[in-house]
């Protein structure tokens, strides 16, 4: 009996995979997707880190504020009588000597004015650090120079790498920005936030004077 020797079937050109040609198309274009979104996903993970950082110094100057309310925390230098808040000039930079949760003696004018929020628990806040905050605080009242006598509070809050000697400081109306595609400007306050801190004694000759506009003559009578 004679048997059938099976014959190997050898597979068309079109069926035997892909050639070299086609496969390094294949990897060209991979890369040029991948070029294409990296720039989306960085731009992504920085927009989410600077939002975080922004929430992280919204909590800070919130805290602060509740601290300097209660009494926990002593209230800021005064600014001059009948200067805004939005006249107080931002911090010099060049050398922090800071306390975790203290004023700063460095930098010292005006003396308790800067106030550290020390975010690595290292127990101070260092100029470089991107995670130590510094809320810059002033309070502000026409009338009266005593914190007893309520006042406006204004705050900026910074980061502590923004303290190095490469430019100064910056205020409103700069700020730094949620959508950003790098570290954000540095120089630039998270935010800014004024709020009013009442007066230790119910008198409403007190709170009149505090909030009297005195660029209006008429508004500048006595408020007994």
């Amino acid at each position: 009996m004679i048997q059938h020797k099976q014959q190997t079937t050898i597979p068309h050109t079109g069926e035997s995979g892909f050639t070299i040609i086609e496969s390094l198309i294949a990897m060209l274009v991979a890369s040029v997707l991948l070029v294409s979104i990296a720039p989306v996903i960085v731009l992504g993970t920085a927009t989410r880190v600077q939002a975080r950082r922004i929430e992280l110094g919204t909590q800070a100057a919130r805290t602060y504020i509740d601290g300097v309310r209660t009494g926990v925390i002593s209230a800021p230098a005064a600014t001059s009588s009948g200067t805004s808040l939005n006249a107080s000039d931002p911090p010099t930079v060049g050398g922090l000597t800071c306390n975790a949760n203290a004023y700063c003696t460095v930098p010292a004018t005006p003396a308790s004015n800067l106030y550290c929020i020390d975010g690595d628990s290292s127990g101070s806040c260092t100029v470089g650090n991107s995670k130590d905050l510094l809320i810059q605080a002033f309070r502000y009242n026409t009338a009266s120079s005593s914190a007893t006598a309520g006042y406006q509070l204004g705050v900026r809050v910074y980061r502590a790498d923004g303290f190095s000697s490469d430019g100064s400081l910056k205020k409103a109306p700069s700020k730094q920005a949620t959508f950003t595609g790098g570290m954000g400007d540095r120089k630039a306050p998270l935010l800014e936030m004024t709020t009013a801190i009442n007066p230790q004694t119910n008198s409403f000759n007190d709170l009149c004077n505090r909030l009297k506009n005195v660029s209006n003559a008429a508004s500048n009578s006595s408020c007994n």
